[in-house]
């Protein structure tokens, strides 16, 4: 979850099991999905990064696969004894071991289920240009997916939900060293929201912490309250840097 999964879509070879939870659900508490989410969850197919970005849906399972964040699912049952063989030297070189565990996996890999969220619907309506048109259609859709997407995207800080469905369309041409920069650009106007002069306990995100995991009250006060009234400005200030290119915390960092 969250900073977790930042760290597991860095690796080179990422294994689920039956058992996995993954998401990345920072809009349930006012802030976007960071760590290099920009960069990898609009690499998902079509548009479902959008999807799991804007609603922070869980993976489960093998359902990562189907969506290019996991590459292997093992029986959870197993993982004693994939690693007691990765690590025995007696099975040949550490490449050897790799590619042999590799091999296993992707026998069980075949079994895979993808999401039943993952359909055309979720293409079709997280493609659309902009959140105000995503959910227009969303409240034309009749069925079950579309009305519990629907509810999930009220719950959510609108201008949060705005900023974060910007960071993903830009993520998708940018390098995971820019998408870094931006996301410590965004990471700092959640806190000092100053085009918006706003800050520290004014902020969406100190509200949705306070709401969500202090208070509990599970009733954040949005601001905008709705979808529909955020503007333009509100969302682009989140994307002027407030460092200049040289001065950036993260200017030295390098990286496709």
């Amino acid at each position: 979850m969250g900073g977790g999964m930042g760290l597991a879509q860095g690796a080179s070879l990422r294994v689920v099991t039956e058992r996995t939870r993954m998401a990345m659900p920072e809009t349930n508490i006012g802030l976007f999905p960071d760590v290099g989410a920009g960069y990898f969850l609009s690499r998902c197919p079509e548009h479902s990064g959008e999807y799991l970005g804007l609603t922070g849906q869980i993976l489960l399972g093998g359902e990562a696969l189907a969506v290019g964040l996991a590459d292997c699912l093992a029986d959870s049952t197993d993982l004693i004894e994939h690693w007691r063989q990765l690590t025995d030297s007696n099975q040949g070189s550490v490449q050897l071991r790799i590619d042999n565990l590799v091999a296993r996996l992707k026998k069980s890999t075949a079994n895979a289920q993808a999401p039943t969220w993952l359909n055309a619907d979720t293409h079709g309506v997280f493609a659309l240009a902009s959140l105000a048109a995503i959910v227009a259609q969303l409240t034309q859709i009749d069925s079950d997916w579309s009305a519990h997407t629907l509810a999930i995207l009220r719950q959510r800080s609108p201008l949060m939900l705005h900023v974060t469905l910007e960071q993903i369309r830009r993520g998708r041409h940018l390098s995971l060293a820019d998408d870094l920069r931006m996301e410590r650009d965004l990471v700092h106007h959640c806190f000092y929201t100053e085009h918006l002069k706003r800050s520290k306990e004014s902020s969406e995100t100190i509200e949705g912490i306070r709401a969500l995991v202090i208070d509990k009250d599970r009733c954040p006060k949005w601001n905008p309250h709705t979808i529909e009234a955020v503007d333009a400005h509100m969302v682009n200030g989140f994307f002027i840097s407030p460092w200049t290119a040289s001065n950036h915390p993260l200017a030295d960092l390098n990286g496709t």
